[in-house]
């Protein structure tokens, strides 16, 4: 695939909904994230606390996990590109522009799946959405994908694949959540920035027309980001270089604080207290092999006899909370009991399962430590406890059958994604200078 530029860097208009959520507008050359539940946003709603959103974001959570259970079964083994972001506890969604002449889409960058796709007209089951559809037929540049095994089961597999009476490459994608999207694979324009536009022309992806489930009505279709050849860091060719990464701001900072994803040669995360561990790259997402986790002295093991499978954990931007296996959270909650002094109470919405009764400057927190393939990650309280009430402040750590690493527990950290060499790297960092 070729890019009409040589050299101009790529700005990417993002959004990140959950505990913050927020809507994309622009001033002169830079992308500005306005906070999707501020007055000045279209989707302000005056009546929803951060308490209430963060337990949305919970909810949402557990949703989104059922993809991973199925990714598991399926993998028991496991240029300069930049976005401005915001700190938040679900989905990213992605700001760009499909066809001639360009109509806007707001899909999930979603780290977990690869095809891209959208909304198209004609409509035949949709789910809401606050922008209008694609109607490939007023695109000049909409080419359809012939049925044929080398480009449309190759690419989708043979369980996606759908081929009409008309032999046009159809796709079908389910989840175990009951979400579905199908339609047509095709090739399109994509251009991305708001300001000094880049067009990437025959870029395969999803024109759907029977959607339904979970999505949400701000956003119109998934990005995939994936290691697939059907993502959009695949499809970025030498720009993207299979590079990527990003800082998290904490929920806490202030909001009109922004920091940057970056995709390319911006994405190299290094320093003295890098540390990096091998990276699993599956289509589903990306593993990694997390070993042990302690609170001082007491140090838990995700293996007993010391053989911790390789990739275990999942690392997702799109979940708000760390989900443990059950003896690891055992374990963790024990030990945390034995330095936490404050009095244990429930969740008021029962979510939690392991809550204090304390304002913000009445307790110690502790530090837990990740102990990953290659090195240890310190966590801060920033990135294992949150206040859901005034005065409660729980874990935000669960046990599952399904290990994932959340996005609180990745605030202030400069999170890399290197694909060629299969490394993952965390460097602490305040996000809100980056």
């Amino acid at each position: 695939m070729r890019i009409t530029t040589k050299s101009k860097p790529l700005h990417f208009a993002l959004i990140l909904l959950g505990v913050l959520d927020f809507l994309i507008f622009s001033e002169a050359t830079t992308h500005v994230l306005i906070h999707r539940d501020s007055p000045l946003s279209p989707l302000y709603d005056p009546s929803s606390t951060p308490f209430d959103r963060l337990h949305n974001a919970f909810q949402r959570s557990f949703k989104r996990i059922n993809r991973f259970k199925v990714a598991a079964a399926d993998n028991p083994k496991h240029g300069s590109i930049q976005a401005p972001m915001k700190p938040g506890g679900g989905e990213y969604l992605m700001k760009l522009f499909i066809g001639t002449p360009p109509v806007e889409v707001i899909g999930i960058a979603d780290t977990g799946s690869d095809l891209i796709w959208t909304q198209c007209l004609p409509c035949i089951e949709c789910y809401n959405q606050t922008i209008p559809f694609f109607d490939p037929s007023r695109s000049k540049s909409y080419q359809t994908i012939p049925c044929l095994p080398t480009v449309c089961s190759k690419v989708l597999g043979s369980e996606n694949t759908l081929c009409d009476i008309t032999t046009t490459c159809g796709y079908r994608y389910s989840y175990a959540d009951g979400s579905h999207t199908a339609g047509n694979l095709a090739f399109e324009t994509l251009t991305l920035g708001i300001t000094n536009p880049i067009s990437l022309p025959k870029v395969a992806f999803g024109c759907a027309h029977d959607t339904g489930g979970i999505f949400d009505a701000s956003g119109s279709g998934i990005i995939g980001l994936g290691s697939g050849n059907l993502s959009l860091i695949s499809q970025l060719g030498p720009h993207g270089g299979k590079k990527f990464s990003y800082c998290l701001i904490p929920t806490s900072m202030n909001k009109n604080s922004t920091s940057k994803i970056n995709f390319g040669s911006d994405s190299l995360v290094s320093g003295p207290e890098v540390v990096t561990t091998p990276l699993t790259i599956v289509p589903s997402g990306f593993y990694f092999t997390w070993e042990a986790i302690s609170v001082g002295k007491q140090r838990i093991e995700f293996a007993s006899n010391g053989n911790v499978t390789t990739g275990n954990v999942v690392l997702d931007t799109g979940t708000t909370f760390t989900l443990l296996p059950l003896d690891v959270y055992s374990g963790l909650v024990h030990a945390l009991g034995q330095v936490i002094r404050a009095k244990m109470v429930r969740d008021p919405k029962g979510i939690l399962d392991l809550c204090y009764e304390s304002s913000v400057n009445n307790i110690k927190l502790p530090i837990i430590t990740a102990h990953l393939k290659g090195g240890d990650v310190i966590l801060q309280p920033v990135n294992t406890f949150s206040w859901v009430e005034k005065n409660v402040v729980c874990l935000t750590m669960l046990a599952s059958d399904i290990s994932i690493l959340g996005n609180l527990a990745q605030t202030n950290f400069f999170v890399g994604y290197d694909l060629e060499s299969s490394t993952l790297s965390f460097k602490p960092t305040d996000c809100s200078k980056i």
